[in-house]
């Protein structure tokens, strides 16, 4: 078997961008440094990491990833409704007020930061979308591989 191979473990090192189907960049680092990841390491979403699987350093691809392996379809479970009355005092907030479009966060059950982005303001309720923001949307994904290392292969980098 080749050893340049993209397979489970590997060291990849790639240029790459998410775009939106109507052209919109996410996200790129065609212009900086390539990213490094071990596959499977949870760096990267399953989905794209799939796409990679069987390339070599100097592969390009450019693939359409359908929502539900990109960033999940949209859950009509995480958007919840809360009593106008909790959010009061953000609503009234001189400086930066809640309104539909804005970032609220939320501490889930662990302590750890949840945010969700008001999306319907009734004069009883506040409904706060916690899908991903970009669930439900085509993502595309391209890359450039730059090295890939072998799964069994520790590197260590010097910079100088």
């Amino acid at each position: 078997m080749d050893s340049c191979l993209i397979e489970s473990s590997c060291r990849v090192s790639l240029h790459f961008s998410l775009s939106l189907t109507n052209g919109e960049t996410i996200d790129s680092n065609f212009e900086g440094k390539p990213a490094s990841f071990r596959l499977g390491d949870g760096s990267m979403l399953p989905g794209f990491e799939q796409k990679l699987l069987g390339l070599c350093a100097g592969s390009e691809l450019e693939v359409l990833i359908p929502a539900e392996q990109a960033f999940g379809e949209i859950n009509l479970g995480n958007q919840q409704c809360f009593a106008i009355a909790k959010f009061r005092n953000l609503l009234e907030d001189e400086l930066m007020p809640a309104e539909i479009g804005s970032v609220v966060s939320f501490k889930d059950a662990g302590g750890f930061d949840l945010p969700g982005v008001v999306f319907k303001i009734t004069d009883e309720s506040v409904y706060v979308d916690f899908n991903h923001p970009l669930a439900g949307r085509e993502i595309l994904f391209k890359a450039k591989i730059v090295s890939v290392m072998p799964a069994d292969v520790n590197a260590v980098e010097i910079k100088l």
